[in-house]
């Protein structure tokens, strides 16, 4: 494929994605975090998997710096989830 093919569906998959994202109700959002995470984990699977059979000394670093940019998607969306979550607890009462 090309480059302009290739950046034509990286376009595509934005939109797409911001699309999608911003028509989830609110009450979807958690388990939409969730499936964010995890995606963010295969990701880092095959940075590593593609970092540790690169044989170009540069194609590593592009797999540090993937798995570094994926591990702060994952603890950011789960430190998310975490605090949408505390809003549907309910508070105790003092007194």
């Amino acid at each position: 494929m090309d480059f302009i093919s290739i950046l034509s569906i990286f376009v595509l998959a934005c939109f797409v994605g911001y699309y999608v994202v911003w028509s989830v109700t609110p009450a979807l959002h958690t388990p939409l975090m969730a499936v964010t995470n995890a995606i963010s984990s295969v990701i880092i699977v095959g940075a590593l998997i593609a970092a540790a059979t690169a044989g170009v000394p540069q194609a590593k670093w592009i797999g540090l710096v993937a798995v570094a940019l994926a591990s702060v998607n994952i603890f950011g969306g789960f430190a998310v989830t975490e605090r949408m979550l505390a809003m549907y607890k309910k508070k105790e009462r003092k007194g």
